[in-house]
């Protein structure tokens, strides 16, 4: 990209000193007009090739076909999210970094962790919702369980092991949601990940699971695992047969993992209206929406305001399941 130059002579070079002094009165400008004229850099805080990571690359993708913009994907994994996050808010709100926050970093960890590294409403600009993606309820194939109700019950007379990608995650949360729905208690397993659970649900070693419909899908098919509800207020299109948490007998449980791109606060309202516009766009693309569905995910979109009522309100949501269930991160 070249540079343009241009030279201060006569009156400009007189009058320097005073425009010095009145730019740093008046605010900086946002050079929305000619956004952006660099790469833009996207902050994932997930490591590379999960959901999160996916989704945040296959957005800007799309976007950058349509517009010829460039962006450099960088994931910075860590503290569940918070450092990437951390980092996205720390960052000149010029348009120039940008990051795909999640359910677990923007409205979960604010309760769950003792202390946080920055504040999802204060220190954050939302741009818009990307898409969501449900949990489903899993079993092994020889489970006597084979439904919801079974299950259930027999959490009722027998101590059963439940495992999770981890504490304090969207699907250990769903889980004491759901516990708390049907009045039972399931000893909570946590693993730092699916493959280790997966091992341990074949060889008998936890009883139930729940995890995200695309790690655990392949499992479902090859008939390794038996699905016994999924967690959205819909059924899911790669398993049709499997009932909703509402239908199975729990009317009004919801619990899904929602993925939004962000800015640090103070990026300028035309810039972050630019993004949200063409991703938006890039939302209704037949490939997109098919890399998605694939991943078990629906497009969401809509307003960067409505983004943000959705960060505030599943923060108030999810803070007594976390209260209730004991889990907090030092």
């Amino acid at each position: 990209m070249s540079l343009r130059y241009r030279l201060l002579t006569g009156a400009a070079l007189r009058c320097a000193g005073f425009c010095a002094l009145l730019g740093a009165l008046l605010p900086a400008p946002s050079n929305a007009a000619t956004y952006p004229d660099k790469p833009i850099r996207v902050i994932v805080p997930f490591p590379p090739a999960g959901g999160t990571d996916l989704i945040a690359r296959e957005v800007v993708r799309e976007v950058a076909q349509a517009k010829g913009w460039n962006f450099v994907v960088e994931n910075r994994p860590g503290a569940g999210g918070n450092l990437g996050i951390d980092a996205v808010a720390r960052s000149a709100p010029d348009g120039y970094t940008i990051g795909l926050g999640q359910t677990s970093n923007l409205s979960i960890n604010p309760t769950l962790y003792r202390k946080m590294p920055y504040d999802s409403v204060k220190d954050l600009a939302p741009i818009g919702a990307m898409a969501q993606a449900p949990l489903v309820l899993v079993v092994s194939a020889n489970s006597p369980y084979r439904t919801l109700a079974d299950l259930i019950a027999a959490g009722k007379k027998d101590t059963l092991a439940f495992a999770s990608p981890g504490n304090g995650t969207v699907a250990h949360l769903s889980s004491e949601m759901l516990q708390k729905m049907a009045d039972v208690k399931f000893m909570h397993i946590p693993y730092k990940g699916a493959s280790q659970a997966v091992v341990d649900l074949i060889g008998g070693r936890v009883q139930l699971y729940m995890s995200s419909v695309p790690t655990l899908l392949g499992h479902i098919k090859d008939g390794k695992f038996r699905a016994l509800a999924v967690t959205s207020s819909h059924r899911v299109a790669d398993l049709p047969d499997v009932p909703t948490m509402a239908e199975a007998g729990y009317p009004g449980y919801e619990a899904v993992t929602w993925f939004g791109y962000v800015a640090p606060a103070g990026t300028p309202k035309e810039i972050v209206d630019t993004l949200n516009t063409e991703m938006n766009k890039a939302l209704k693309q037949p490939r997109l929406i098919k890399v998605l569905q694939e991943q078990g995910a629906d497009v969401m979109g809509g307003t960067p305001a409505q983004f943000g009522d959705l960060i505030k309100n599943d923060i108030q949501r999810w803070a007594p399941v976390i209260k209730d269930a004991g889990v907090h991160v030092d």
